[in-house]
């Protein structure tokens, strides 16, 4: 067949497979282009979910007479001009693809009035044929976009469409997305003449919260950090779920870039590089962030619906996206006040050597309760016995013996897991403190302090202090392991594990970490290696290096079925509350949870 050019007619509609995807996407790309027209109000009508009726009316700068023909016409933009405009793109749109493609495709009537004119005007299109010139009309200051009939003549594309409710949800997603994002514009939208959602301008820190609540829940706002970091000419700011309010889906997940919404393999990698030790298997984060940073910097044109983006150093923004939701997560410490109650705080200034790893810092809040599906006793048993600071605890603390602690609850300055109380079953510590009873998962909360220091230990030192043992032990393995063990013999030595090969089959255990002295060596080499197995190539094992030392950790912890003495108690909820992330385990199971007196009345109908 010979080559021949496409009508423009026909290259329009091929163009809208590209934009118009369904009645969600033509919203978004309305309401973008009044965003940029610098609109303060948007109100969006509705009718069957999108398909029958998409109007958009705003109060920005509006468009000019002679400039309506132009803004249906492809390739016509006022948002760029040359090339230098085209590499750092600051405006939402700039194609000049959307409205014609959607003109190509539906009924759409363009009414507005230019800033400064008395006179308003409008303009239609019907499926690409537009009228010959505009016509005078009455209108406020700004556009309103009326889009009607969509695909009606692409009866092909249409039957693709799915049913009224389904298409208004997937737009009222776009409206609540863009909602979240531009806190200087009121919002409104109603569907078959309801009013759905009505946001006011939100001027102000606590405005914005009750925004987000609105949009996201309370109780996302309830159990959230937030961030706010600058470096090396790099902003992150907005709210950052939890882990204990963790999702089933990625369902609560958004992540703005210069105020556009995006879903980019870096930033989500580095998203659960920062969640990797604290969240619950098979659960996902939940967060509304923004990032900003010179428009240079980054390329917004990667994919045609815009939801992809590449940076010019994208090293440098997977290390600070990281590290600073590392910090905002690693102080989460028991008695710091959820983020909706303290004022906001300044953007944390730091220096471009903050990238490298050091101790996290952040405004925080306290772990809610969460009840994953799990039960204490499938836990492995540990044979690691407790050696908590005991002495240190009686220096802040000082107690003559075990029955001044039990009787210390009733001091006024309770610390903010409280004192204890009894132990229950071997596996749960309950304590009191200021607001009433405190639940600790002893095995738990004892893994991420063991956790903890072997990190600092492998991060100040690269290497983990050793205890050779008395007698070696051998240990039965595969062939694949023991050549895994001569392999690996170097980054075994830097874990605190020396072994030896002396046979085709055949371990002989040394040395063990020496604040695992006590752990069962076989069982913790095992496990080790079976991580080796998992991750493959050194190399890799080295960026992992954090799961194993859970896993070695695990081995540390402190029995579930050990009896501790209220001292031992006492000086591991201390031990809790100086640790970074005691909120969770290594597995990202709740450590502790809080039952408040009003919370006790009502389990016993007391004051009714």
């Amino acid at each position: 067949m010979r080559i021949h050019k496409l009508s423009a007619h026909l290259a329009n509609q091929i163009a809208a497979g590209e934009v118009v995807e369904r009645p969600s996407s033509v919203a978004k790309e309305l309401i973008e282009n009044s965003l940029d027209a610098g609109a303060s109000r948007i109100d969006l009508e509705i009718e069957k979910g999108g398909t029958g009726l998409i109007r958009v009316r705003d109060n920005g700068s509006g468009i000019h007479r002679d400039d309506l023909p132009s803004a249906l016409d492809r390739h016509a933009t006022s948002k760029i001009s040359d090339f230098d405009d085209l590499v750092k793109v600051s405006t939402l749109g700039f194609r000049g693809e959307a409205l014609p493609s959607i003109g190509s495709v539906s009924r759409v009537t363009l009414t507005s009035r230019y800033k400064g004119e008395t006179q308003a005007w409008t303009y239609s299109v019907n499926g690409g044929d537009a009228d010959t010139a505009p016509k005078p009309a009455a209108h406020p200051p700004g556009t309103t976009i009326d889009v009607r009939d969509l695909f009606f003549n692409t009866p092909a594309r249409r039957k693709f469409l799915k049913t009224e409710r389904t298409e208004f949800n997937h737009l009222d997603d776009v409206v609540r997305r863009i909602g979240l994002c531009r806190f200087d514009v009121a919002l409104s939208i109603k569907h078959n003449q309801r009013q759905v959602h009505h946001w006011r301008v939100a001027d102000d820190l606590e405005a914005r919260r009750r925004r987000v609540a609105a949009i996201c829940g309370a109780a996302f706002v309830e159990n959230s950090v937030e961030v706010n970091v600058e470096a090396s000419g790099l902003r992150l700011w907005g709210w950052v779920g939890l882990p204990t309010f963790s999702r089933s889906q990625a369902d609560l997940q958004y992540f703005y870039v210069n105020g556009r919404m995006v879903k980019d393999k870096l930033i989500a990698a580095a998203v659960r590089k920062a969640y990797q030790d604290v969240m619950y298997h098979g659960r996902h984060s939940a967060f509304v962030l923004y990032f900003e940073l010179d428009p240079a910097e980054v390329d917004v044109n990667v994919h045609p619906t815009k939801h992809e983006v590449r940076f010019r150093e994208g090293r440098l923004v997977h290390d600070f996206l990281f590290r600073s939701l590392y910090r905002a997560l690693a102080e989460v410490r028991p008695g710091d006040e959820p983020a909706a109650a303290h004022p906001a705080a300044p953007a944390q200034t730091l220096a471009p050597a903050s990238l490298a790893p050091g101790n996290p810092q952040a405004t925080s809040s306290p772990p809610a309760a969460f009840k994953p599906q799990y039960s204490p006793r499938h836990q492995q048993p540990m044979g690691l016995s407790v050696q908590e600071q005991v002495s240190t605890y009686g220096q802040l603390y000082p107690q003559p013996g075990e029955q001044a602690s039990a009787a210390q609850p009733q001091a006024e300055a309770a610390p903010p897991l409280g004192f204890a109380l009894a132990q229950l079953h071997g596996i749960y510590i309950l304590a009191q403190n200021a607001d009433g009873l405190v639940l600790v998962d002893m095995h738990a909360g004892h893994e991420r302090v063991t956790y903890e220091r072997m990190k600092q230990a492998w991060q100040a030192a690269e290497k983990v202090c050793i205890q050779p043992l008395l007698v070696p032990e051998s240990l039965k393995v595969s062939p694949a392991e023991a050549q895994r063990v001569e392999d690996q013999a170097d980054l075994l030595k830097r874990l605190g594990l020396e072994l030896d090969r002396v046979g085709p089959e055949t371990l002989l255990i040394r040395a063990v970490p020496a604040m695992l002295r006590h752990a069962d060596a076989k069982a913790l080499v095992q496990d080790v290696l079976s991580d080796f197995a998992v991750e493959g190539e050194s190399r890799r094992i080295e960026d992992r290096l954090n799961a194993i030392l859970a896993t070695m950790a695990c081995h540390g912890s402190v029995r579930a079925s050990r009896q501790l003495t209220l001292p031992e108690m006492n000086a591991l909820l201390r031990d809790m509350e100086r640790t970074e992330r005691s909120g969770q385990c290594n597995h990202g199971r709740p450590t502790w949870v809080q039952l408040s007196m009003d919370e006790l009345d009502r389990l016993f109908l007391r004051g009714r």
